[in-house]
C-alpha cells in the first residue's frame, strides 16, 4: 500500500472525529466580555469564529487583514483562533498583547508557541486528533461543539442511519452544487474550501443558500451538475434527475450541518480519482517553502 493510500477519506475522518468528541466534555468558553471584540483567524477557522461569536457584535478579520481593521475600528478585546497555535498565531498574539488588548486563544494545543504567550486562563484547548493536511475536521468541529453543545454521538448515529444509505454512485456528475438553509450561510465558505482542497480544478463545487440560488446562479444549466440540498426538499433547482435531498434532524445545529456536509463531500471524494491523496504529501512538504517565499518568514 502506498503512502497516499493510507490517507483517509474525509467521510471517514468525520466519523472518527465524532467518535473522538463523543463522551467528552468540552471546555466552557469563558472568553471575557469586552465591549467590542476582534476575532482573528484564517481559512475555516474564520467561519468557526463567526459561529462561536454569532451572538456578539464582534469584528472578524483574517490574519492578513486584522491590522487594517484595528486602524478603523476600536476594540478592547481579542480572540485568536488557531488549531495548531503555530505559523502566524504567535506573531499575532504577541502583537495584540503589545497593543494592550485582553487577548484569548482558542486552540487544540495548549502547549503551542502562541499559547505560551498567554496566561493559562486565557487559553482554551479543545480535543482533536491527527488528520491529513488541510482536513481540520475534529479541530473546528470540537470548537463549535464547545459553543453549541450539540451531541456528537447523536449526529454520528443520524449520519449512519439516514445519510449513508442515500449516497449512491455519483461519478456520472462533473460538478456539484450544495444548497443550504439561510441559517447556515456562514458555513458556505467551509464547504467551498473543502471542494477546493480535495478537488482543485478537477471537480467544481459551488455552495449557496436557497435564497441566494434564486439570483441567477442557475442561468446555465447542466444535467451533469448534481444539486445536493441539506434540510431543504429541492424540487426546483437543477435538472429533475440531478437532485439529491439530504435530510437534517429536527434541531440540527452548526456542528451537525458541518459533519453532514463534510461526510457527503467525503463520499464524493471516495468515488472519484484520488487527486488529493496523490498530491497531499508533496504539498505538505512544499507548504513551509510557500509560506517562506510568499511571506518572507
Amino acid at each position: 500500500m502506498t503512502e497516499s493510500e493510507n490517507i483517509r477519506d474525509l467521510s471517514q475522518v468525520v466519523v472518527d472525529a465524532l467518535e473522538l468528541l463523543s463522551g467528552y466534555q468540552p471546555p466552557k468558553l469563558d472568553l471575557g466580555s469586552p465591549k467590542k471584540r476582534l476575532v482573528v483567524a484564517s481559512g475555516n477557522a474564520l467561519p468557526t469564529g463567526k459561529v462561536i461569536f454569532e451572538d456578539e457584535d464582534a469584528v472578524f478579520a483574517g490574519e492578513d487583514q486584522y491590522e487594517k481593521v484595528l486602524q478603523k475600528i476600536p476594540v478592547d478585546g481579542a480572540v485568536v483562533i488557531s488549531a495548531s497555535g503555530k505559523k502566524h498565531a504567535p506573531i499575532i498574539v504577541g502583537d495584540l498583547l503589545k497593543r494592550e488588548l485582553d487577548t484569548y486563544l482558542l486552540t487544540c494545543d495548549a502547549g503551542s508557541p502562541a499559547a505560551k504567550l498567554l496566561a493559562g486562563d486565557h487559553v482554551f484547548e479543545t480535543r482533536s486528533a491527527p488528520e491529513p493536511i488541510t482536513y481540520n475536521t475534529s479541530t473546528y468541529l470540537g470548537m463549535i461543539l464547545a459553543k453549541t453543545g450539540e451531541d456528537p454521538a447523536g449526529i454520528l448515529e443520524f449520519i449512519r442511519r439516514e445519510i449513508d444509505p442515500l449516497i449512491q454512485d455519483l461519478t456520472e456528475y462533473t460538478a456539484f452544487y450544495v444548497l443550504v438553509e439561510s441559517r447556515f450561510d456562514v458555513l458556505r465558505e467551509m464547504f467551498i474550501t473543502k471542494f477546493d482542497e480535495l478537488f482543485g480544478p478537477m471537480l467544481p463545487g459551488r455552495c449557496y443558500t436557497v435564497e441566494q440560488t434564486l439570483h441567477a446562479k442557475t442561468v446555465v444549466p447542466s444535467p451533469k451538475e448534481l444539486f445536493i440540498s441539506f434540510g431543504y426538499e429541492n424540487q426546483v433547482f437543477g435538472e429533475e434527475g440531478a437532485r439529491l435531498n439530504v435530510p437534517l434532524f429536527d434541531g440540527a445545529g452548526y456542528a451537525a450541518m458541518i459533519a453532514t456536509g463534510y461526510y457527503v463531500i467525503g463520499k464524493i471524494q471516495s468515488q472519484f480519482p484520488q487527486w488529493f491523496k496523490e498530491n497531499a504529501d508533496a504539498y505538505k512538504d512544499l507548504q513551509p517553502e510557500l509560506f517562506a517565499r510568499v511571506l518572507g518568514k
